[in-house]
């Protein structure tokens, strides 16, 4: 083939992306015919929190884009069905009264589409659960943001449920009724109540696990520290995973199953590791300057709590080709790290590497070579970017399990950190 006929073979497969709505009219398209999230990520073979993604502005590619192309036209031309049918049925019928049209009008308002926005009030408003006075708002309506607080929902097991559908008050409301109730009317925006499981939990109300296992292990071997300690050491990983699943509870981004992942992730061996470079620098300064010098301990990632605040993918793994990097995203990289002309005086960001040229780095090594590149410290060029599996980014997906930790280490006593091998246990 020659170099012509290469290209007439290009541009006779090439073909324009499909065209997608406006981002604020796809979640209209989906909640108008009663679809969850969920239920369109299955058939589109994505997590829910990509199409939420998708509907909040972010654009997919390739396959993928067709699909949910195809989905938001159908999607369209069954409403536009359903509406010319409705019309139709209007003009064989007798028109009801304008009480009736009115409360068909609200009833075909989707419960819920409203912005669930938060917003804190100048001054306390009461509650639409339960009468007592809140400080913020959900969807312009006051209510509690802690469960605590909140009378309606405090010690109940059920979580309540949003209504349907505002729906106005048979008769007037009698006279000894509390003047705090507030009760929605046909004329006011449906009550959008935010489900307990969905609220922050305040880390003053969860459990003392870690105080309880330290208790518990002293008791078990009559007060002799040294056996305790072994004790929990042994149990320390089941442990820390209890303390993990206590502290997400409540939280926005609970784990319903395991997602797709990419082989780079996958061990390669049984005893072996995945493809992710792992920076562990052995680094010597040959000789100081004169004069006096302050010394900065250096550790490897992971080694302090701070490290648990840390970007971190919540969702199913998208492959981009992308040399651009979204700070709204989370994942693994693979990249050309830049040129380190700073040996002398400060370690490689990437540690010491034996062979050149591409590897797998997470999210934080990315960031920090971006961070080093840019205009306040301009130690080197940009990293290259080559392909990336990320997907939605948070910083608080550990923030209560850090706490937590925090809290335990700052109740053990200022030694706690000064041998690691013998913290003392004063829980």
């Amino acid at each position: 083939m020659t170099g012509f006929e290469a290209i007439d073979a290009l541009l006779a497969g090439a073909r324009q992306e499909a065209e997608l709505p406006p981002a604020g009219q796809r979640r209209v398209l989906r909640e108008a015919l009663n679809l969850s999230r969920t239920q369109v990520a299955r058939v589109l073979g994505v997590s829910p929190s990509t199409v939420g993604g998708w509907e909040s502005g972010r654009d997919p590619s390739g396959e993928i884009r067709e699909k949910y192309a195809y989905f938001l036209e159908g999607a369209r031309t069954k409403l536009e069905e359903q509406a010319e049918s409705a019309g139709e049925e209007a003009l064989s019928e007798e028109p009801a009264d304008q009480s009736s049209a009115n409360q068909d009008s609200a009833d075909a308002e989707p419960a819920g589409s409203g912005a669930d926005e938060v917003e804190t009030l100048s001054a306390p408003q009461p509650c639409v659960l339960c009468g007592r006075p809140a400080g913020h708002q959900v969807a312009g309506f006051p209510q509690h943001l802690d469960p605590v607080e909140c009378s309606a929902t405090y010690g109940q097991p059920q979580r309540p449920t949003p209504p349907a559908k505002a729906e106005a008050p048979a008769e007037p409301a009698p006279a000894e009724a509390p003047p705090t109730t507030a009760t929605p009317t046909a004329s006011a925006k449906p009550v959008k109540i935010v489900p307990v499981g969905r609220r922050v939990q305040p880390a003053s109300e969860l459990p003392d696990l870690i105080g309880d296992a330290v208790a518990a292990a002293l008791a078990e071997h009559a007060g002799d520290v040294d056996a305790a300690i072994a004790a929990l050491v042994k149990r320390a990983i089941p442990d820390a995973m209890a303390l993990l699943d206590e502290t997400r509870k409540g939280g926005r981004y609970d784990i319903v199953a395991h997602p797709w992942i990419p082989d780079i992730l996958r061990k390669q061996t049984a005893r072996g590791a995945d493809q992710i470079w792992e920076a562990r620098p052995k680094w010597a300064r040959p000789e100081l300057p004169a004069g006096r010098h302050e010394v900065t301990a250096l550790d490897i990632n992971g080694a302090y709590l701070s490290a648990l605040k840390t970007h971190l993918p919540i969702g199913q793994l998208e492959h981009s080709t992308d040399s651009h990097h979204d700070r709204r995203r989370a994942g693994v990289h693979l990249i050309t790290p830049p040129v380190w002309e700073h040996d002398a005086v400060l370690p490689n960001p990437v540690g010491n590497r034996d062979e050149p040229g591409p590897l797998w780095v997470t999210e934080p090594t990315l960031r920090l070579l971006l961070r080093l590149s840019g205009p306040k410290y301009g130690l080197c060029d940009p990293p290259e970017i080559h392909e990336s599996f990320t997907s939605g980014a948070t910083e608080g997906l550990l923030e209560k399990f850090r706490m937590a930790l925090n809290g335990a280490r700052d109740r053990a006593g200022p030694r706690s950190g000064s041998r690691p091998g013998r913290r003392p246990l004063r829980d």
